[in-house]
């Protein structure tokens, strides 16, 4: 069946609705899709060992179930949002593949290597490293930022992706890959999500540079860069007015479902992708990233 890309999901206006942070899947109205009944595998990643950061809901829930699928065993890495873990987990064993749920705080270095040392051990390696966690919070002024909000976002979003980088990567064999999670922001920045903005665009710079730092490894470094995508960070972080239309200003008219980014991942991480690396792929439902 063919679908038209405008109608394919659930279209503003959404509920108002608002929940504190990070959010909750399970409190979503309309839930996110995250690929649970549509998703369908062919082997692409048969075998591999993934490490996930935000994998308990929205797109990394979305990618580890994508990656299951595929074949790959998966070490689910969270904050403390343990129902929306253990419900990505089930969907992983459930496709037959190893989850190993992790919960903890990436903004410590010591964590971030500890997570990469059960992905070796449980998981039996580590082949792919998807680096999506990230912190937003909405501001409508400068004055308003405090330094700690400041520095919660770059060491969630910015210094764990330096860390498990570099503890992952000595693990990692020629074909492994690793990707990151940048944003439409990193171009387009929205002014209210100014700490946020300023870390994605710092993630595609350093996807770039590690990219080639990491290239006569053979390891592949790539990124994402989803636009308004519907998940737990939109109705944790933003007014209530702003999610009611939230997907509106694209050229489809509408946020995009998790599931809608799987692909991209999946791609990135598979044998095909053999000459694509210091990559960015936009998922952004037709907007522009000038």
């Amino acid at each position: 069946m063919i679908l038209d890309p405008k109608n394919d999901a659930p279209k503003p206006p959404q509920p108002k609705q608002q929940q504190d942070m990070p959010g909750s899947t399970t409190e979503m109205t309309p839930k996110p899709d995250h690929g649970e009944e549509s998703y369908k595998g062919s082997g692409k990643l048969e075998g591999r060992k993934a490490l996930i950061t935000g994998a308990d809901s929205g797109i990394g829930r979305a990618v580890a179930i994508a990656f299951a699928r595929e074949g790959a065993d998966v070490l689910i890495s969270y904050y403390n949002e343990h129902e929306d873990a253990k419900e990505t987990a089930r969907w992983v064993e459930q496709a037959g593949r190893k989850a190993v749920v992790a919960p903890g705080d990436i903004k410590d270095e010591a964590f971030c290597k500890s997570l990469v040392g059960r992905a070796v051990s449980e998981l039996g390696g580590l082949d792919i490293l998807v680096n999506n966690a990230a912190h937003q919070a909405t501001f409508e002024s400068l004055e308003d930022i405090s330094s700690e909000e400041w520095d919660v976002t770059f060491r969630t979003n910015i210094y764990s992706m330096f860390y498990l980088c570099k503890a992952a990567v000595p693990h990692m064999k020629a074909g492994a890959s690793i990707i990151n999670t940048t944003s439409i922001n990193h171009k387009n920045p929205s002014p209210t999500l100014l700490a946020y903005a300023t870390t994605k665009g710092a993630i595609a710079n350093y996807t770039a540079g590690l990219a080639g730092l990491l290239a006569d490894k053979g390891i592949r470094v790539n990124a994402v860069a989803p636009g308004p995508i519907w998940t737990p960070l939109i109705p944790s972080t933003m007014p209530p007015e702003q999610v009611e239309s939230f997907g509106k200003n694209t050229p489809l008219g509408r946020a995009g479902q998790p599931v809608e980014l799987a692909c991209a991942y999946v791609m990135l991480a598979s044998p095909e992708a053999s000459y694509i690396t210091g990559a960015i792929i936009p998922v952004t439902g037709g907007r522009p990233m000038l």
